[in-house]
């Protein structure tokens, strides 16, 4: 079973920063989507941002200008630089990918905590 690993999370304080990063090292397959997910307490999970081979990142209107996503290809690995974090924004973060063939892979999840 491929593992999704990913890393990054923490507490920032309102305007800080933080970097995110997924990798599934266990794939023998190429990715079709790269994308994150978050889910704040009480709420239901929602797509932040996501990338298919090929294409643009997209991102959820909240996050847009203030997070930034990286695809590599080659090495089938992702990250999502979050600028100008707000409050808001904390919530478990999870990597999404759908691999070439279709199948769903979700990471454990990484805590964003934004708070002064």
């Amino acid at each position: 079973q491929v593992q999704v690993m990913e890393s990054g999370g923490g507490s920032v304080q309102p305007g800080g920063s933080l970097r995110l990063s997924c990798a599934a090292p266990g794939s023998n397959s190429g990715f079709a989507r790269m994308g994150w997910y978050r889910q704040a307490p009480g709420k239901e999970r929602e797509l932040v941002a996501y990338q298919i081979t090929g294409g643009l990142p997209e991102y959820v209107d909240s996050v847009k200008g203030r997070f930034t996503l990286s695809r590599d290809i080659a090495k089938n690995t992702a990250s999502l630089q979050m600028n100008s974090l707000k409050p808001e924004d904390t919530a478990v973060y999870y990597c999404h990918i759908i691999q070439a063939g279709g199948r769903v892979l979700w990471g454990q999840g990484t805590q964003v905590t934004v708070s002064s």
